[in-house]
């Protein structure tokens, strides 16, 4: 792989990742920005809060030791109270948590630790105590309060270090009934929502650029030695050929071998680690490719050759991953890192579509889609496991255990077994794993745009895909 071509996607890769954690910041702030009121503010719903003790706290709400003066200076929180006693004199105040915790030591108190909103529930923590504590007014450490009968408003600048909310009557005294309601105001929000928005934006696309010029010279490089892969069927012999004897236009192989270590499969996730790794970063690429192909199926009907060749090498290596570890535990020999073909024994091709519908990529890959979907997720979901909590209905006793597993995940566990006491793998086992792997593999082709002929409900089992009879051929 050509290194440069490898440095552009991971660096593709990366930007992209940035970009995305950045939009989602981006969308936070316009959100926010539509949820302000007439005064700029983005308030909590109303929590009506009540103790018989001394004063109701928050929890400690820890900041960075040092905040940027411009952050602060445009980020304000703000704070109402309000009593149910239109009467009493309430006092709302924000404090280092240490001097809180000096002043009402020995002094009952109640913490709020948690307040839900759909329905209504607040949860304390009782503190008890039978100390008095002196007057709130008083004290000097307050970095922010307000006093007042009816409602009361508090308003504070973030700073580094930990802080505490206290809610309080203006006397000391015990029984405290209050509503209260938090918010923040940002100055500036919209313009910053925007910025933010811009640098995702100019990122994504910086980002997919790169993975596209990556992937698009990986798959030139990786353009196939075959026919079928690289060139539709144009010739008259060949049209026939195809005619009386076609296959899927997504071929899966695997060889199955004469015999295997009986316990290297169990520390095959640690051996193909590197693999998952770089894995993870071609996956990102494909994703990307994916859709940029399908924007240019959409407006010129074709699937561009490079992503195509990339796209087709990315799925090799995923197969010849699973081949050797746990969608099959079908060889022993290490996979190449690579996206060509390669004498190992497991290998795929797809052939390439001259064209392609325009409409059906807006819907094959979900709709069209939907029923191998579900099949599959039977055939070859994944292990589930765990213990039924007291609440889920119809799911079972309290405790009781369960476990979930797909077919496929059933038949490689099978084969470990059977490997791990004779060192063979059973012939029609084998065949019946190959198969499932061949239709889900057909089925990420079709839902990845490569092809437009949708994907047989049927098990072809076999180290090698059969040839089925047509009665036209394929276009």
């Amino acid at each position: 792989m050509g290194i440069n071509r490898v440095f552009a996607l991971v660096i593709g890769c990366v930007v992209s990742l940035v970009a995305f954690a950045v939009l989602g910041v981006g969308v936070l702030l316009f959100f926010g920005y539509v949820a302000q009121d007439d005064e700029g503010r983005i308030s909590l719903p109303t929590a009506p809060l009540t103790t018989a003790s001394r004063a109701l706290v928050s929890e400690d709400v820890a900041l960075v030791d040092s905040i940027d003066p411009q952050v602060s200076d445009r980020v304000t929180v703000s704070a109402r109270v309000t009593s149910s006693d239109p009467a009493r004199e309430v006092l709302i105040g924000i404090a280092p948590t240490a001097d809180v915790r000096d002043y009402l030591r020995g002094v009952a108190h109640t913490v709020v630790t948690d307040v839900e909103f759909a329905p209504f529930r607040a949860r304390y923590d009782t503190v008890p105590g039978n100390g008095t504590a002196a007057s709130p007014l008083d004290q000097p450490w307050w970095s922010a309060s307000s006093t007042g009968t009816g409602t009361t408003q508090l308003e504070w600048k973030p700073q580094g270090g930990s802080w505490t909310l206290v809610v309080m009557n203006a006397d000391g005294s015990a029984g405290v009934d209050v509503d209260v309601s938090a918010g923040v105001r940002v100055q500036s929000l919209g313009p910053v929502a925007a910025s933010v928005l811009a640098a995702s934006a100019i990122l994504l696309v910086l980002g997919v650029g790169s993975i596209v010029f990556g992937a698009a010279g990986l798959g030139k490089r990786a353009a196939p030695e075959t026919v079928a892969e690289s060139e539709p069927l144009d010739e008259p012999h060949a049209l026939l050929s195809a005619t009386e004897h076609s296959r899927y236009p997504v071929v899966l192989t695997g060889t199955r071998p004469v015999s295997l270590s009986r316990g290297l499969w169990i520390v095959k996730w640690l051996l193909a680690v590197p693999h998952y790794i770089v894995l993870l970063f071609l996956a990102a690429g494909f994703v990307v490719t994916t859709f940029v192909a399908g924007v240019a199926i959409l407006f010129t009907g074709r699937y561009p050759r490079g992503l195509f060749h990339f796209n087709v090498g990315v799925l090799r290596w995923v197969w010849r991953v699973q081949f050797y570890s746990y969608s099959a535990l079908g060889t022993d020999r290490y996979p190449p890192f690579t996206l060509h073909h390669a004498d190992y024994p497991a290998d795929l091709t797809v052939e390439y579509p001259e064209r392609l519908s325009r409409g059906k990529v807006l819907i094959k890959w979900w709709l069209l889609a939907i029923p191998h979907y579900l099949v599959l997720s039977l055939l070859a979901g994944g292990w589930y496991a765990g213990f039924r909590l007291a609440g889920s209905g119809d799911a079972g006793p309290t405790g009781q255990p369960y476990l979930f597993g797909s077919v496929l995940g059933v038949l490689v566990l099978i084969a470990g077994i059977t490997l791990l006491f004779t060192g063979r793998y059973p012939r029609g086992l084998f065949d019946l794993v190959l198969g499932i792997n061949r239709w889900v593999f057909r089925v990420a082709a079709y839902a990845a745009l490569m092809t437009d002929e949708y994907p047989p409900f049927r098990l072809d089992m076999g180290p090698d895909d059969i040839e089925v009879s047509s009665e036209t051929p394929r276009r």
